[in-house]
């Protein structure tokens, strides 16, 4: 790697390390009900939405009920969001006369949305009025990723009870999330966004005149309200079709950094607020030690394979025994603006925690480089992941090495103090093979239909990765493509529609069975024989698994993309 790249990546971990602390014992006061700066103005408000919604924020929710409010309040944001999109062209804010989207792209984007997906399957500036953006999209971006927060509280509360039988208050944690974390941060990063450029307008689309005669459309509108809460979030919708790589919504080095520590924020942070809750700091820092190391290994190797470049290229071809590589790296797909360094830390932070955002073209990666964000989303997200959700996947995966390690000395696994018993470990297996089966399954549909099939343009292992990808983003609620798969048909928005849904909930309900579980043990004083879950050992098994699991249950299918496409060149 070159020296701007090593110095951008020791920058970007160095700031995530300082700013995890602070932000993490925040949001654990925000979750705990204490007192924070903002609860002078805010806490009026929190009261005015309980009153308003006829809640008990004080009621303590069995893991049953809070799963059911999850699934409701999810369901009833895809309808709202669905109506809007359907009715648009009816409705106010549509400066340039938008039509409703079609029944299956309007069924697609409301899922995309409500489960923090993001999957954009149309052009935003060209399908989506003002109104659609702002009351539809951003809207439904702020309750996904406060959901997901509120799903890590829920899991946290599980592991750090005693003979409980609560996890929570859903609404109480939804609300908190939104306005004492959500609501105020965005808030600074929009105007911080408007200042280094970003619109923020509700004028429509402008035509101007090129300076070669000709007549050009540009469109504009509410874009930095919802570009900061596509990152903060961990959402990544973006206001164009270009998302970050368009210069309204990324603008200039400042804002790209930027954009990235915003992505990486919250679930950076989620890991202290969770050592601060179970009473040892030391376990949050274990897990954000093997988040860390993950996110550093997987940049490195694909951001060295995109500065190697293309060995296709004839100039390289006929220097090949001096050993030269492609001037510049593999520059296709990327923006000059930015690079190779910059396009692939995006990449990678965008995809592993779990925002889909985009700089540049995945489609355009080298294979071996594109297996990198694959395996992000094949192992659930558990590498940071999105608002909350990083966190718990990440601790199923050490609730697994810890059961694993156990069974290997002979002994019962505890993980925190309580047993890993028989119900916990088909509450973990459920989780890890959820993504798995549904990702393999509607690849194959994909793969051998013709319906299928029509959407691919790059036919050969690179079509087979796209379809790969495609359902790997939408399973694990992460919203990235590889842009090279035409998707806008019903086939694909209602299968990857169906996949959305079944990574959100046949994920978030084995979850919360696992926190109530969890929840109703008592602790067991700790032993000889018991594995510290703070330790380098710790962090290296956890790495471990959750590598193991990804190679092991997905190497075919990548062997038929990437690794053959990289095999033919």
């Amino acid at each position: 790697m070159s020296g701007a790249t090593i110095g951008l990546l020791v920058l970007f971990f160095a700031i995530i390390f300082l700013i995890t602390k602070p932000l993490g014992l925040y949001m654990a006061k925000v979750f705990g009900g204490e007192r924070t700066p903002l609860s002078r103005v805010l806490l009026p408000v929190e009261g005015l939405v309980y009153r308003a919604c006829r809640v008990d924020p004080e009621e303590e929710f069995h893991w049953t009920k809070y799963a059911l409010g999850i699934v409701l309040f999810g369901l009833g944001g895809v309808l709202f969001l669905f109506l809007i999109l359907r009715f648009q062209g009816l409705l106010r804010l549509n400066p340039q006369d938008f039509d409703g989207l079609a029944p299956h792209l309007a069924f697609n984007t409301a899922v995309s949305f409500m489960t923090h997906t993001n999957w954009q399957s149309y052009s935003g500036e060209q399908t989506m009025s003002h109104l659609s953006q702002m009351a539809g999209l951003t809207v439904q971006n702020f309750c996904a990723a406060a959901v997901g927060m509120a799903l890590a509280m829920a899991f946290i509360r599980g592991l750090s009870r005693r003979s409980a039988q609560g996890v929570g208050n859903c609404w109480a944690d939804i609300t908190r999330a939104i306005l004492y974390i959500l609501l105020p941060v965005s808030t600074i990063l929009a105007i911080v966004f408007i200042w280094q450029g970003v619109p923020q307008n509700l004028q429509g689309a402008l035509s101007v005149a090129t300076l070669e005669g000709g007549a050009q459309t540009i469109a504009q509108g509410p874009v930095a309200s919802q570009e900061a809460i596509k990152v903060l979030g961990t959402n990544g919708g973006g206001f164009f079709a270009a998302n970050s790589a368009h210069p309204f919504e990324n603008p200039n080095h400042w804002t790209n950094f930027l954009q990235l520590i915003a992505m990486a924020a919250i679930p950076s942070a989620m890991t202290y607020t969770f050592g601060r809750l179970v009473g040892d700091t030391r376990q949050g820092w274990a897990i954000w030690a093997v988040m860390a190391i993950l996110l550093l290994a997987g940049t490195s190797l694909s951001t060295v394979i995109e500065q190697q470049g293309n060995p296709n290229f004839d100039a390289i071809a006929a220097n090949q025994q001096a050993g030269a590589e492609q001037a510049g790296g593999n520059l296709e797909g990327k923006e000059t603006r930015f690079g190779v360094g910059q396009s692939m830390l995006f990449t990678n932070v965008s995809v592993a925690t779990s925002t889909g955002a985009v700089n540049n073209t995945h489609d355009s990666l080298m294979p071996l480089a594109s297996i990198v964000p694959m395996v992000y989303m094949q192992t659930g997200g558990a590498v940071f992941g999105g608002a909350g959700v990083g966190l718990y996947s990440m601790l199923i995966f050490a609730i697994l090495a810890v059961f694993i390690a156990g069974l290997m000395v002979g002994r019962t696994p505890e993980y925190l103090g309580k047993k890993i018993e028989p119900f916990e470990i088909k509450m973990v297996m459920l989780v890890t093979l959820a993504i798995a089966s549904t990702v393999l399954l509607f690849t194959a549909l994909a793969a051998t239909t013709d319906r299928g099939f029509a959407g691919v343009l790059n036919p050969g292992p690179h079509g087979f990765s796209e379809m790969l990808y495609a359902y790997s983003s939408s399973a694990s609620n992460n919203g990235s493509a590889f842009a090279g798969l035409n998707t806008d048909s019903s086939f694909y928005s209602y299968t990857l529609g169906l996949v959305m849904l079944l990574g959100r909930f046949m994920i978030v309900i084995p979850v919360l069975a696992l926190a109530g579980a969890m929840a109703r043990k008592e602790r067991v004083p700790q032993s000889l024989g018991t594995l510290p879950t703070h330790g380098p050992l710790f962090v290296a098994l956890v790495a471990g698994f959750v590598i193991i699991v990804g190679a092991l249950t997905f190497f075919p299918a990548l062997a038929l993309g990437p690794i053959v496409e990289h095999l033919m060149m």
